[in-house]
């Protein structure tokens, strides 16, 4: 029973606070801005419980708690018509639809940048309290007739640049290698006081995703001294934030790019019960994981939400991109098509993904029965 309970409560405790957090961006500049918010739900459906504050916004938890939403006053699909004479001057002057073209981007793109902030405060909470993992990114050992043996690399050779990234820790060497298996790449290593860059290809490895399915990943055949945790003063607590969260940030539009382009397979997208199980993992290993896991999901649905996809917060700032350029809202016809498009995109990329949830449950209980 604790099999299927502790991923969905690690689920909603995950999840809940960032949809949250997600929604309060959107309500607070809103609010900042004259705009009346009707409705906050954190999750869809029928309402379970709730009150309504002083200034007339229903705050409320729903049945469906995968998601959540912010309804404004005025608020409408983007780019369809307004008839400002059926509003009052006093409603004109707290609906979405008759502020300012600034002010309207400002308020979609809050719900994105506070899931982005909020991984990048917890991240620094974490490392000034708990502290940080950390491994030097400096070889303690080659694997001998690896791609790094045969590449030159030697022991006390530090790494200074993957794929185009910065990285001073182990783990950021590990997590770039890996998202590059036989794919050709450079890296920058300091050796001596000198710097030196080493075109390496990766070699492909079969591994577990811990959750019971196989995926390709990259590994080059190098080793790095024990994990450790520092825990850092406030200041250096935010930076190493702000790089973990920029970091963690380059891995998934990377690994997006590589589904889209091909060379990673889409089987790697996950659904609800892989965070389910992600989550419940996590919550096992600690708080520190536990915390590492909501920072990653934040940054995730923060970058997700601004792809410019009808539907998502990143359509919406497409439509007003073009309202800023052309100087008035696209064409009501060519927003509604957009908006069907962006939702059957948006329904079938959550299908696929639970898809390949159930799969991988799937192929868990078969590879069960047969080990019996």
């Amino acid at each position: 029973m604790s099999e299927i309970i502790l991923p969905i409560v690690g689920l909603l405790i995950v999840l809940t606070p960032l949809v949250f957090v997600h929604e309060l961006g959107h309500y607070w500049v809103a609010r900042k801005n004259g705009v009346r918010v009707e409705v906050f739900s954190v999750g869809f459906g029928k309402e379970i419980f709730g009150w309504t504050d002083r200034v007339g916004t229903r705050w409320k938890f729903s049945l469906i708690p995968l998601g959540g939403y912010v309804k404004m006053f005025g608020q409408s699909d983007i780019g369809s018509e307004v008839d400002e004479s059926a509003l009052s001057f006093e409603e004109q002057r707290v609906s979405f639809s008759h502020k300012k073209l600034s002010q309207r981007a400002a308020i979609v793109a809050a719900g994105p940048l506070a899931n982005i902030i909020f991984a990048i405060l917890i991240l620094a909470i974490s490392f000034a309290t708990i502290g940080q993992s950390f491994t030097p990114a400096k070889i303690t050992g080659i694997v001998p007739g690896s791609v790094a043996d045969k590449s030159g690399f030697k022991e006390n050779d530090l790494f200074v640049e993957v794929a185009g990234s910065k990285v001073s820790r182990f783990e950021e060497v590990a997590q770039l290698v890996q998202l590059h298996p036989g794919i050709p790449i450079k890296i920058s290593i300091e050796r001596e006081g000198a710097i030196l860059e080493i075109p390496i290809t990766p070699s492909v490895v079969i591994a577990s995703d811990g959750l019971g399915d196989e995926i390709k990943i990259g590994r080059i055949g190098v080793r790095g001294t024990a994990r450790e945790f520092i825990k850092h003063g406030p200041i250096e607590a935010l930076w190493q934030s702000l790089r973990a969260t920029a970091h963690l940030s380059t891995v998934m539009i990377t690994g997006v790019a590589q589904i889209i382009s091909g060379e990673r397979s889409a089987k790697q997208l996950g659904g609800p019960i892989r965070i389910a199980q992600i989550s419940g993992k996590a919550a096992e290993s600690g708080i520190a994981s536990l915390i590492f896991i909501a920072a990653l999901l934040s940054v995730n649905l923060g970058l997700i939400n601004l792809l410019p996809i009808p539907l998502l917060d990143g359509g919406h700032l497409l439509f007003y991109a073009y309202e800023f350029v052309f100087r008035a809202p696209p064409h009501p016809k060519v927003v509604d098509v957009g908006l069907k498009i962006g939702l059957a995109l948006v329904i079938s990329l959550m299908l696929f993904a639970t898809y390949n949830d159930l799969e991988g449950i799937y192929n868990n209980l078969v590879n069960d029965l047969f080990d019996k």
